[in-house]
């Protein structure tokens, strides 16, 4: 069964009174970035020396506020506190030769009037920063979590962040832009369920690590999810001719255009995109309301698949046709063991009870 946390006592860091290969570059960023009006955390200050073993503890830094493992990052993500209103955000490096689209495309999408139209669901970008020395830009961006990260308890709730997703997708394509890696990995949502700021990798605990924090349901505080990483993503003038790009190395890589001899033939990336979502869709085994749709985005012929104008119509049709007992229900995930799902059952009467009391939509909205 999919887990929702991470396990703290199984964060390994070899030393962490040193710093890793990965967490270098932010120690050698940490002033600049401080001049540009964003902190990190003190364990990467030049002058920076570990809490714990100034309290004359010889042990590791798990639990301290500047241990390693608190201090996660993956070299190119990281935590900091904007200095000016202390808002906790994250910065992305960019290396630009690598991904020489990515900050302009995250820029386009974030940018008026796009950024305020409701049907974008895409991160908004607070800061874009050029490093002075490397190749590099830094995007900063709010601080969001995993789209399923606790994992969905309803079919309301799952129904919900689809609404969400294939909006934004559809947002996406009708302003040429195509995502090209639409995966769960893709999707962030905002800190809604959250009583406070959490912790940046430890996402059920407070932001300095110390505290567990009970969190909401969706069905309770609804998220906003937010389309993320456009690394592999493409913007096209729709003057300029057909849209034709070779297969990206996505995380999903079992579209069938991409296949055998297929691999090296450009074609259309859209398609894709339609395709990537509809295999969202069928990581869960009760949503059989949406069957028909998900068979047509999925189709073999990337020509024969719906646009994500055509999907977006047909499951707000769908939508609108649920009725409140198909979405009370827990969700189920294909993976799911049978046990697992009887548990699941068993707990929907109380909290299907407890949320009609409470007066709670069935399909959740954001801000409502």
């Amino acid at each position: 069964m999919q887990r929702d946390v991470i396990d703290r006592s199984k964060a390994y860091w070899h030393d962490d009174s040193k710093l890793s290969q990965g967490e270098l570059v932010w120690r050698d960023r940490y002033a600049w970035l401080k001049e540009r009006g964003y902190q990190l955390r003190s364990r990467y200050s030049p002058n920076w020396k570990p809490s714990w073993l100034n309290k004359g503890e010889n042990e590791s830094g798990l639990g301290a506020e500047d241990g390693g493992a608190f201090s996660y990052t993956a070299g190119h993500l990281i935590d900091a506190t904007r200095i000016s209103d202390g808002r906790a955000v994250v910065l992305k490096g960019i290396l630009r030769k690598k991904s020489p689209h990515e900050a302009e495309i995250a820029q386009f999408l974030s940018s008026e009037p796009l950024r305020s139209d409701p049907r974008n669901h895409c991160v908004p970008i607070l800061d874009v920063l050029d490093d002075p020395v490397d190749n590099q830009t830094y995007i900063v961006m709010p601080m969001l979590v995993m789209c399923n990260i606790p994992f969905f308890q309803t079919v309301g709730e799952v129904v919900a962040f689809f609404q969400q997703a294939l909006e934004g997708l559809q947002f996406m394509h009708q302003h040429n832009v195509a995502h090209r890696d639409a995966m769960f990995m893709s999707i962030m949502m905002d800190q809604s369920m959250w009583p406070e700021p959490r912790h940046h990798v430890f996402v059920t605990f407070s932001r300095d690590g110390t505290r567990r924090l009970k969190l909401s349901t969706r069905t309770e505080r609804s998220p906003k999810y937010y389309w993320t990483d456009f690394s592999l993503s493409r913007r096209y003038d729709p003057e300029a001719g057909p849209r034709r790009e070779k297969p990206a190395f996505s995380g999903d890589d079992s579209a069938p255009e991409h296949q055998g001899p297929l691999y090296k033939v450009p074609c259309d990336p859209m398609p894709t995109d339609v395709y990537y979502v509809g295999n969202l869709i069928r990581e869960y085994a009760n949503l059989g309301f949406m069957q028909e749709l998900v068979d047509d985005m999925v189709r073999d012929s990337h020509e024969e698949r719906p646009t994500m104008d055509e999907v977006f119509e047909r499951f707000t049709q769908i939508r609108e046709r649920l009725h409140w007992w198909e979405v009370r229900v827990s969700l189920i995930c294909r993976t799911d063991e049978p046990v697992d799902r009887r548990a699941r059952g068993a707990r929907d009467v109380f909290r299907t009870a407890r949320y009609i009391l409470k007066g709670l939509s069935a399909i959740p909205v954001p801000g409502k």
